[in-house]
């Protein structure tokens, strides 16, 4: 049996072993970087003091609980000019949340049809899609956003075109408007409602829809738990039972029965003295914003589709197409379960550029948390560093949650050696 010996393990240690010696070299560097990271660190937070002190502010979030004094257009919690400057904050907080998701679904939807359509056989739908995703993403968003608007503002009609028995507009469905002052849409309403959850007196969650969403997790826990035992049967008998429509049930029947329950029913927008009122009202610098973000992030999510589905092997196809299954079926269960391993990576880039992008919705006076904490809060307090730290603050852990959910998601799609 061969004995092997360290040649280093009867040197003395010696201080220019940490730089000549391979054992403690790579250490060495990051204490010294550390170091060097720390001093840069504390100069900045010294430099900026003395600044502040030289200009004769101090540092602190009490302006925070200050009256905010101007308005908000878009108001997804109860606020009034009289609230707090953190109260504004928060709604400019739920405000670019709102847009962030919706924009992020809608890209994503967009992205997917049209990345597989560019792909089409069919010369003149295949030429479309080219047209609209070169056309989109060679043209700056702020572009698209400032072109919708002005788009919803000069050619939808005003409310008062709604008045009267002939009345130039007419509402879609007899229950949706679209003006150039946004769209009114139905509004849920319950009439034996569960009440408000009240958070501290700021503000409160409908108990509606946290039992409705408990349902929904506990439905989709039901489908979850009826697919493994159709797995588990089909490794046991070969044959798979059919879960579709159970799936279906357990999804829409608990739903159905709650909102029997709570009494829902829908409460229709009305033109009542110069504007609408009731429903849901989505202004249109919400909906420009919307649009302009969805469609110019989905053209760069349509070329990362594409490219994942060509880096799929064409034998997948060729074997499906062998075993009798429609193109639909393949492309279904075949190309784009592979292909998402390929798309989500790049995939969570393009949330966090639209994310980020929706800052933007200053320019059409869509009051989001840049537009109040970084706009009109910092120039009515001055408090230009305590702000922008607040801001970047948000921005900073809304950014890491997407990537945090989305690399679990890509990590669960992964394929797994056995």
């Amino acid at each position: 049996m061969a004995a092997t010996t360290d040649p280093h393990a009867s040197e003395s240690f010696r201080i220019g072993m940490l730089l000549y010696d391979t054992r403690y070299r790579s250490i060495t560097i990051q204490i010294i970087a550390l170091v060097l990271f720390m001093l840069a660190l504390g100069w900045l937070v010294t430099n900026t003091i003395s600044n502040l002190e030289a200009l004769g502010k101090t540092f602190g979030f009490g302006f925070l609980w200050t009256p905010a004094g101007y308005d908000i257009n878009q108001q997804l919690i109860e606020y009034q000019n009289t609230d707090t400057n953190a109260r504004a904050a928060m709604l400019g907080i739920l405000n670019t949340l709102l847009i962030a998701v919706m924009g992020c679904v809608t890209a994503t939807l967009l992205g997917v049809v049209a990345g597989v359509l560019r792909l089409s056989n069919n010369w003149v739908v295949a030429r479309l899609m080219t047209l609209y995703v070169e056309g989109f993403r060679n043209v700056p968003v702020l572009i698209w956003i400032l072109l919708f608007a002005a788009g919803i503002n000069e050619s939808l009609p005003a409310p008062n075109a709604f008045r009267g028995d002939n009345s130039d507009a007419s509402m879609v469905l007899g229950s949706m408007a679209f003006t150039n002052r946004g769209f009114y849409v139905p509004e849920p309403l319950f009439s034996r409602s569960l009440g408000t959850l009240d958070v501290n007196g700021y503000f409160g969650i409908s108990l509606d829809l946290i039992l409705i969403v408990l349902v929904l997790v506990a439905s989709i826990w039901g489908v979850r738990r009826l697919a493994a035992h159709a797995t588990r049967r089909q490794a046991e008998t070969g044959d798979r039972p059919k879960t579709f429509w159970p799936s279906v049930g357990l999804i829409v029947l608990p739903q159905v029965v709650v909102l029997v329950a709570l009494g829902f029913h829908l409460g229709y927008p009305a033109l009542k003295g110069f504007n609408f009122q009731g429903g849901i009202h989505m202004r249109d610098s919400l909906i420009a914003l919307w649009l302009a973000l969805s469609l110019y992030t989905g053209a760069f999510i349509a070329e990362i589709v594409r490219a994942g589905i060509l880096a799929v092997s064409k034998g997948q196809t060729e074997a499906a197409s062998a075993l009798g299954m429609r193109p639909s079926w393949t492309m279904r269960l075949i190309v784009l379960p592979q292909a998402m391993r390929i798309i989500i990576p790049p995939l969570i880039s393009n949330y966090l550029n639209l994310t980020k992008n929706s800052s933007l919705a200053i320019a059409v006076g869509y009051m989001d948390a840049t537009g109040t904490l970084g706009g009109i809060t910092l120039n009515q307090t001055g408090r230009e560093m305590e702000c922008l730290l607040l801001l970047m603050g948000f921005y900073l852990i809304v950014s890491l949650t997407i990537s945090v959910v989305m690399n679990v998601y890509n990590e669960r799609m992964k394929l797994k050696e056995r």
